[in-house]
């Protein structure tokens, strides 16, 4: 299986930054896409974004501009920085990973989640 260790979270003040970094470790075949999610309490839990192993990136329209994911392959680690925070950016963060395991069928993703690291953001 895949594990997905997060770190970097912690409290800012709005217009700070922080920079999150989620490892995966495991029994990995190929990771496709790896990336970022949130959930703020009583909402639902979003997309923020996401980079494919060939670097193409895909963002929220609530965080176009403030932040950058980032991927390095041969550290099966990915990364976001975020910029400009907003106290409506508060909440944690989950890293996601689409990834094959050795063994496994090549032509199937699984979904793995990390635990998740807090955000928040102070106005």
């Amino acid at each position: 299986q895949v594990q997905l260790v997060e770190s970097g979270g912690g409290l800012v003040q709005a217009g700070g930054s922080l920079r999150l970094s989620c490892a995966a470790s495991g029994s990995i075949f190929r990771i496709n896409a790896m990336g970022w999610y949130r959930q703020a309490p009583g909402k639902q839990r979003e997309l923020v974004a996401d980079i494919t192993s060939g670097g193409y990136t895909n963002y929220a329209d609530s965080v176009k501009g403030r932040f950058t994911v980032s991927r390095d392959n041969a550290k099966n680690t990915v990364y976001l920085q975020m910029n400009s925070l907003k106290p409506e950016d508060t909440a944690v963060y989950y890293c996601n990973a689409k990834a094959v395991v050795r063994g496994s069928n090549p032509f199937l993703d699984n979904i793995y989640w990390g635990q998740g690291t807090q955000v928040t953001v102070s106005s």
